[in-house]
């Protein structure tokens, strides 16, 4: 909605609240949950394209529906790199605006920009996700697996969680039936996006975006990225179920969720 290639830097918003002033004339896109959107003090839609002038005052209320929202500027915002990315980790105060989270007074720097005619654009409102406080969220099985006795997996893939309120993009902490495994612990090894630990006290935890790099707690599956996305916009009490699936039948869903995006048209809007 911004005409930006898909790596330039945006903002990350998590439950809301947030005011900025705008420094120069530009054209910016909110998408995300639903949190409520003014500029200058009239209310705006999310899910399409706003042109901006200098001095224009942009709030962001709390969110009703969904956790984080995103906001894209034309050109994206100008952030020094670290390690090759611009990318905010704020446990290990690396990258982004000195590495944490913005505070007030903080600048985000871009471009003057104008997307002329295209600053119109928006996201049909029967594309826009939806935000439940519910998700499934398919699992593929680990290799540790084995380590898991069958009526614990059973039991694992079978009961209902809730999101706790210790969530945050490092990871996820659910509350539930407690899962027990045969082992204690393992050597800490590499760890991916969406991994499923089963810690000491049985209640498990789906690693995020800012997971830490290695773990040593037993696996009991990964959760497939479109549905990690999706639990990351699920809020504290909100509903979690785990669907055991093979890696075929998950490759077809990110290949299918792929074709979606591609496939997914912006609209000039009125």
């Amino acid at each position: 909605m911004c005409g930006n290639e898909l790596d330039v830097t945006a903002l990350e918003v998590t439950i809301g609240g947030l005011s900025l002033i705008a420094q120069v004339d530009t054209v910016i896109a909110i998408t995300g949950a639903n949190m409520p959107l003014t500029i200058n003090s009239a209310a705006k839609t999310l899910w399409r394209s706003h042109k901006i002038k200098a001095g224009d005052h942009v709030e962001l209320g709390f969110a009703s529906a969904g956790v984080r929202c995103y906001i894209a500027v034309v050109g994206g915002f100008t952030i020094k790199e670290s390690f090759g990315s611009t990318a905010t980790v704020c446990r290990e105060h690396v990258g982004g605006i000195a590495g944490g989270k913005l505070v007030h007074g903080d600048v985000l720097a871009c471009k003057e920009g104008n997307l002329g005619h295209m600053n119109n654009l928006c996201l049909p409102e029967h594309s826009w996700p939806s935000y439940e406080q519910e998700a499934v969220l398919h699992t593929i099985p680990s290799y540790q697996q084995h380590c898991f006795p069958s009526h614990q997996q059973r039991l694992f893939f079978s009961n209902e969680y809730t999101v706790s309120q210790h969530c945050d993009r490092m990871g996820y902490r659910l509350e539930g039936r407690a899962i027990e495994c045969d082992i204690e612990g393992v050597l800490s090894e590499g760890i991916c996006y969406g991994a499923v630990q089963i810690p000491a006290d049985g209640q498990p935890i789906v690693l995020m975006n800012d997971r830490q790099t290695i773990g040593g707690y037993p696996k009991i599956g990964s959760v497939i990225s479109p549905d990690t996305a999706k639990l990351g916009q699920l809020s504290q009490r909100a509903k979690v179920h785990f669907e055991p699936i093979s890696m075929e039948k998950a490759h077809n869903l990110f290949h299918l969720a792929l074709s979606h995006f591609t496939r997914t048209a912006m609209v000039v809007c009125d």
